[in-house]
């Protein structure tokens, strides 16, 4: 079996988000409270974080059957941006192990996308869907590299 530990920076993703937010406000024509309304500030962040434990719940579900340790992410009444999301997973001896680097970005596309999906609900309605489908894709494409398994290579004697 082979270990492998995934770590998600809530602090990155938050930036993220924000980036995203700020875009998509920037970009919508005739609408000139767009902005405003969709940009996630510093103010917004105590809302987000029920949508990032929400996506750890997600991804932890996802991850249940290779899952040795995962770490706490109880609802806070607060912004803990130190409380990023770390896993450890056992998998296949066959698993390549090159593909780590992968499913970590795949993984944070889909903490990006699951937490913009859920703040558009409020702000955005008709882009939520959208995102929220990029969320699940995302999620999906982690657990197919994780579920991918390299070709044995065979040794010729000498």
């Amino acid at each position: 079996m082979k270990n492998i530990e995934l770590k998600i920076n809530k602090a990155r993703v938050y930036d993220e988000v924000a980036k995203t937010t700020s875009y998509t406000g920037v970009k919508m024509q005739g609408d000139e409270s767009a902005y405003d309304r969709i940009f996630t500030t510093d103010a917004d962040r105590e809302m987000l974080e029920r949508f990032w434990v929400e996506a750890c719940n997600g991804a932890t579900e996802q991850f249940k059957p290779f899952l040795v340790s995962v770490t706490d992410q109880p609802m806070s009444h607060g912004v803990e941006l130190d409380k990023d999301y770390e896993v450890k997973l056992e998998l296949s001896s066959s698993f390549d192990e090159s593909l780590t680097g992968s499913i970590e970005t795949s993984l944070f596309s889909y903490f990006v996308e699951m937490i913009v999906s859920k703040w558009y609900k409020f702000t955005n309605k008709g882009e939520s869907e959208s995102y929220g489908g990029d969320a699940v894709g995302a999620i999906d494409d982690v657990m197919k590299k994780i579920y991918y398994r390299k070709k044995p290579t065979r040794v010729v004697p000498a």
